[in-house]
C-alpha cells in the first residue's frame, strides 16, 4: 500500500521533525500544492494552516496576502535581518519564524491548485461548514471540481452530508490519527472520537 500525505501545523515544530518528513524517502509523496493520480483518482492536497501574518482569508479569498509565497517571505526576512539570515547559513532554515512558515498556506499554493482538476481534496484546514473553517477551502474544492473533501486540523470526526448541496461536494472531518474511507465511512476511529 502506498502512503501519500499532506503536512499539518506541527510537522515543523523543530528542524528534525521537518527533515524527517520533508527530506525523507517519502518526500516525493507529499501532495501539498499538487494533484496526483492515485488508484485511478485525481487527489489534490493542501497541507498546513492559514496564518494572519501571511494570509488569513476569512469570508473570501480576496483578503490581502502579505506574502504570496514562502520564497517572497524569506526574501523579505533577509532584507529585514541581513546579518542573522545570511544566504547559505544553516540557521536560515532552522530559525523560528522561517521554520514555522513551512506549514503556512501561501496564496501561491492555493492558486496553483485552483488551476487544476481533481476528484478528491485532502486539506489540513477545514471548509466553512466547520465552525473554524474557511470559505477558501470551499472555493478551492469548487475550482478543482471535487466530489469529496477531507480535513484533519481540528482532530474531530465530522460528517457534513447536510452541507453538500451548499458546498457542491461532500466534506468530512477526520479524527486524530483516524482513518476515513472515500465514502466517508470511519475505518479507524480517531483517538478523541466519541464513537
Amino acid at each position: 500500500m502506498a502512503v501519500w500525505f499532506i503536512h499539518g501545523n506541527h510537522d515543523n515544530d523543530d528542524i528534525e521533525l521537518y527533515r524527517n518528513l520533508f527530506e525523507s524517502s517519502y518526500a516525493d509523496r507529499n501532495l501539498h500544492g499538487k494533484v496526483a493520480e492515485i488508484a485511478g483518482l485525481r487527489i489534490a492536497g493542501l497541507g498546513g494552516v492559514f496564518r494572519g501574518s501571511i494570509w488569513y482569508p476569512q469570508g473570501s479569498t480576496n483578503v490581502v496576502s502579505h506574502y504570496c509565497s514562502y520564497d517572497a517571505y524569506v526574501s523579505a526576512q533577509k532584507s529585514l535581518w541581513p546579518k542573522r539570515l545570511r544566504e547559505g547559513d544553516q540557521a536560515l532554515e532552522s530559525s523560528g519564524k522561517l521554520l514555522l512558515h513551512r506549514s503556512t498556506i501561501f496564496m501561491e499554493d492555493w492558486n496553483r491548485l485552483c488551476a487544476q482538476r481533481a476528484d478528491v481534496l485532502i486539506t489540513h484546514e477545514a471548509p466553512s461548514c466547520h465552525p473554524d473553517g474557511f470559505v477558501a477551502i470551499d472555493e478551492l474544492g469548487t475550482c478543482l471540481g471535487v466530489n469529496a473533501a477531507f480535513h484533519g486540523h481540528h482532530h474531530d470526526d465530522r460528517d457534513y452530508r447536510s452541507k453538500a448541496s451548499h458546498l457542491g461536494f461532500r466534506a468530512y472531518g477526520v479524527g486524530l490519527r483516524g482513518i476515513t474511507d472515500l465514502a466517508g465511512c470511519c475505518v479507524r476511529a480517531g483517538d478523541k472520537d466519541a464513537r
